[in-house]
This record gives C-alpha cells, sequence and structure tokens, in this order.
C-alpha cells in the first residue's frame, strides 16, 4: 500500500508513523505530509528515511489511504481531493464525525458499518474511543439507561504547544500560553471553548459521539471535561446506569471479554489504571469497578487510555487494518 501521513510532524502524526511502523501491514511507499515549514525534512519508518512533501505532491504520488491528523479545516479542504482520486481517507479531526453520511469507526464497537463505498473515514475523539470501548461491552449484555462521565485529559491532547506550557511552567521559563490559566500544579475544568450552552465542544463531542457509535441516538449521557497536568494518558471516571439487574463478576466478566479492552484489579480495587500505566500502550484499560448504591442498576469504573494511541494513531490503523482485511485497497 501506499500510505501518506498528512500531518506527520505533529504529536498524533508522530504517534501514526510509530503504529503504523510496527502494525506488519505492508507499506510499500510512505508518503509524509507536514506544513510549507517542514517541507524537505526527513521522518524515520521502518529504518529509512522518507523526506516531507507537501499535500500537492503528495496527492500526485496518488496513495491508496492516507490518515490525516492536521486539523479540521485542512481535513475539510483537502479529504475530498485525496478520496475523489481513490484515496481511502482516516481523519483524526473533528471535521467529518458528525456528518450522517460519514462512518464514525471504532473497529471493535462498530466496524460493521464500514463499507466499501466510504472514501472519508472518521476518527473519533481520543476520550470518546475509550469510553464507548467500555460501555459497548454492558451496553450489549444489560442495555444503558444513563451515563455520567467526567474527563481528566492529559495535555498532549491539545498538542506540542500545551506540553511546552506545561514543561516551562514546570521550570518557571518564559512561554506561549495555549490553556487561559497555568497547568502545572493545577486543573482547568474546560477542554476547548465553551457553547452557548454552557457545556464545552470536547464535552459535546463526547456526548454526540457516544450515541453516533454506539447507535444509540436517544443516550442520556452527559460529560464534565477536565485538563489535568499530564503528560500522556487521559483517564475518565464513569458512572453507568444499566437497564437491567447484574451481579459484579457478570460484569467484569463482560468487560474482560471485550476485545482491546484490559480489566485491571477486577473486583479487587488493587491494582488500578492511570496514564503512567497506559502510556505507550494500545488497550484501553479499565479498574475501581464498583456499585453505585445510590440508585438501581449502577455502576463506576474508571477508564485509562494513551490518548496517542488508542485515543488517535492506533485506532486509525485499525481502520486501515480493516480496509486492507476487506481488500478494498
Amino acid at each position: 500500500m501506499r500510505i501518506a501521513v498528512v500531518g506527520a510532524t505533529g504529536l498524533v502524526g508522530s504517534a501514526m508513523l510509530d503504529v503504523l511502523a510496527s502494525s506488519g501491514l505492508d507499506v510499500s511507499e510512505l508518503i509524509p505530509v507536514a506544513s510549507e515549514a517542514s517541507e524537505g525534512k526527513e521522518v524515520s519508518f521502518r529504518g529509512k528515511q522518507y523526506q516531507i512533501v507537501s499535500a500537492e505532491k503528495a496527492l500526485k504520488s496518488r496513495p491508496d489511504a492516507a490518515l490525516f491528523s492536521a486539523g479540521s479545516a485542512l481535513s475539510l479542504d483537502l479529504a475530498p481531493v485525496f478520496a475523489e482520486q481513490g484515496c481511502r481517507v482516516i481523519d483524526n479531526s473533528s471535521a467529518w464525525r458528525m456528518d450522517p453520511a460519514i462512518p464514525l469507526i471504532v473497529p471493535e464497537v462498530n466496524g460493521d458499518q464500514l463499507l466499501r463505498e466510504h472514501r472519508i473515514i472518521a476518527n473519533p475523539n481520543c476520550s470518546t474511543i475509550q469510553l464507548v470501548m467500555a460501555l459497548y461491552p454492558l451496553s450489549r449484555k444489560f442495555g444503558i439507561r444513563r451515563v455520567v462521565v467526567s474527563t481528566y485529559q492529559a495535555v498532549t491532547g491539545t498538542g506540542m504547544k500545551a506540553v511546552r506550557q506545561l514543561m516551562a511552567e514546570r521550570s518557571s521559563e518564559d512561554h506561549e500560553r495555549v490553556y487561559p490559566y497555568p497547568i502545572d500544579l493545577n486543573v482547568i475544568p474546560q477542554c476547548d471553548v465553551f457553547s452557548d450552552d454552557g457545556y464545552t465542544k470536547e464535552e459535546l463531542k463526547v456526548v454526540n459521539e457516544s450515541r453516533k457509535i454506539l447507535s444509540l441516538p436517544d443516550l442520556r449521557i452527559t460529560a464534565t471535561a477536565v485538563r489535568v497536568p499530564v503528560l500522556g494518558g487521559h483517564s475518565e471516571s464513569v458512572n453507568v446506569e444499566l437497564n437491567s439487574p447484574f451481579s459484579m463478576e457478570e460484569v467484569v466478566d463482560t468487560l474482560h471479554a471485550m476485545p482491546g479492552l484490559t480489566v485491571m484489579g477486577g473486583l479487587d480495587q488493587q491494582p488500578y489504571p492511570m496514564p503512567l500505566v497506559s502510556k505507550g500502550q494500545d488497550p484501553v484499560f479499565v479498574g475501581r469497578i464498583r456499585r453505585d448504591f445510590s440508585t438501581e442498576n449502577a455502576l463506576n469504573i474508571w477508564v485509562v487510555a494513551d490518548n496517542l494511541r488508542k485515543g488517535a494513531a492506533t485506532n486509525a490503523v485499525q481502520i486501515l487494518r480493516l480496509i486492507n482485511q476487506k481488500s478494498w485497497i
């Protein structure tokens, strides 16, 4: 396959190169794409150096598939152009996620919704991916009545400038601020900008994308998204009300059986998942599994994943693998 990675020099783009390199997929030609400032520089892939090119040059190479991680504006402009050439575009931005004609895919959850005619495929929000990985098996087994989720999101979810802000604050250096307040020794209850109803765009992404991926358009779900001074790995506190009674052993067994999900501790509360556990790992980790005694048929779980891996790059490469397995490339 001839594979383009658009946004190859960013945090997610670099993770895409790493995941793709170890994927075992047959990449006959890598086409790294980045901004004019990076054009001509090189990236390493499977022991070889590849020169970064412009999107225009990448199009001339006629890639079979393109992994996009360069922002919504660029995706809206370029993804249709790549797709019109017959390229399969897997886009990591929010540009296409809620488009009814575009599939929003987590392969373990709704990979069967991917069809041959789909040329643009949306990669979900990082927080959404790990959430639905935990909710899906519970939904299938017990049905879900309501979900309340609070996220604790690493600065890598914002990008390299946010990482620089955190590290500069930690060493008392001058820095460009990308958050409205200091992030070191602090938590900020705002991810993305506020909408008119008081929720942030990140919170609305979690709500709306979860409904779409789970095919539960009326799911009662609410979210609070918080930025924390962590370099990598998003965590989520999730309260789930189920439709039917359950035993805790049934819940643990159901989560254990979900591909891509790693249960830590089971009904023993330790060990439990943390960002340090998930760093550089592909699975979604679940722990602190316990009954919520304040209401009927409810439980609490703690969900952690590397937001650059399963939350972005790994999920995108899994979609690529699924397309390849179907011989659509």
